[in-house]
């Protein structure tokens, strides 16, 4: 980008699905995922240091969720509410006060943006926010539908290229996902780009 990026009191750092089930260990490991926390954990002093707000999202399935496999769906059990799999993966540096906002937690249903059937635009706009700093987990699933639909809602987006990472069923699938958010609209920043 041409000039930095400056804070603004209707900025909003949303972090989609750092789950311990989606880093390598877990039950549906992205490669490469935990390199998103360090990023990430820079991202967080900058909007800490600024005062604005930090929200983290989750998927929180239920044990019988649709998207299993034992239940017809592609994916092994991941994220199911209470275990350790679901937790946010311990070194990211989540501040007390942050908004968590817990996704896809009905068995019947998936949901892959972070907006759908849950709080999360009600949320951003009570905090006024109309400007989305979005990373996380993963490119061309959550964060992907995540951005979309903050497009759509009619926030302006920026995508953490430097703090995301792509599962990659196919081996375009995250390059594929990012030039669509951008096409769509999204920014794409890196740290480099963020002068506060």
């Amino acid at each position: 980008m041409d000039s930095k990026i400056a804070p603004q009191v209707d900025d909003a750092l949303v972090i989609v699905h750092v789950q311990n089930d989606f880093v390598a260990g877990g039950a549906l490991a992205v490669a490469g995922g935990g390199e998103v926390v360090a990023p990430l954990n820079r991202y967080i002093a900058i909007f800490r240091r600024n005062r604005l707000p930090i929200i983290a999202t989750r998927d929180w399935h239920p044990a019988d969720h649709c998207s299993f496999r034992e239940q017809g769906g592609p994916w092994p059990p991941h994220c199911v509410q209470g275990t350790a799999g679901a937790q946010f993966v311990p070194e990211l540096m989540l501040p007390p006060g942050t908004t968590v906002v817990s996704c896809a937690i009905q068995s019947h249903k998936e949901a892959y943006s972070s907006f759908e059937d849950t709080e999360l635009d009600q949320l951003l706009k009570s905090l006024g926010a109309r400007r989305l700093f979005i990373g996380g987990l993963a490119t061309d699933y959550c964060v992907g539908a995540t951005v979309k639909d903050g497009l759509f809602l009619g926030y302006r987006v920026f995508l953490l290229t430097d703090a995301v990472r792509a599962v990659n069923a196919h081996p375009q699938d995250g390059a594929d996902a990012r030039e669509e958010m951008i096409r769509l609209g999204a920014v794409p920043v890196s740290l480099s780009d963020i002068g506060w």
